[in-house]
């Protein structure tokens, strides 16, 4: 069997059904004798460019082991359903356990108290051009001007 790391994106509106879905989509793997080595909720954050004219979408992360008709399974599944507006499927060499870098990063920020607040830095979109600065000393942010 192979590993994958899968990462699906759903529609910001469809956000309700996710635990369902990542349900079903687990499913999938463990009644055929698969394995899921990582399974993340990364929740609904800002995509990097518009897709279908949405600017949100919520994102999910798996990494697996199983096997080619388990994959194809999974791969009609996000095809077919239209709450998931993108997928990605990665052939990895081994299993990936521990936490991404992007989970990493929210747990230490929720630790650490950094909160990044786009109205309170006055960041209004992509034409403006103030830049957040984390201030490591005051524990604060501020908007500096680049």
């Amino acid at each position: 069997m192979k590993h994958y790391e899968i990462v699906f994106l759903v529609h910001p509106d469809q956000s309700e059904q996710v635990p369902g879905m990542i349900e079903r989509y687990s499913n999938i793997v463990t009644q055929r004798k698969g394995k899921i080595h990582r399974l993340e909720d990364w929740g609904r954050r800002q995509l990097a460019y518009p897709i279908n004219k949405m600017l949100k979408a919520h994102y999910v992360l798996m990494n697996i082991e199983c096997d080619k008709e388990t994959l194809d399974e999974l791969n009609n599944a996000f095809r077919y359903n239209d709450a998931v507006i993108r997928n990605l499927v990665l052939n990895v060499k081994r299993a990936i356990k521990d936490a991404s870098p992007l989970l990493k990063e929210k747990d230490n920020r929720e630790t650490t108290g950094h909160h990044y607040d786009a109205d309170a830095v006055g960041h209004k979109g992509r034409g403006d051009k103030k830049v957040p600065v984390i201030d490591e000393e005051n524990s604060s942010i501020e908007a500096s001007d680049k």
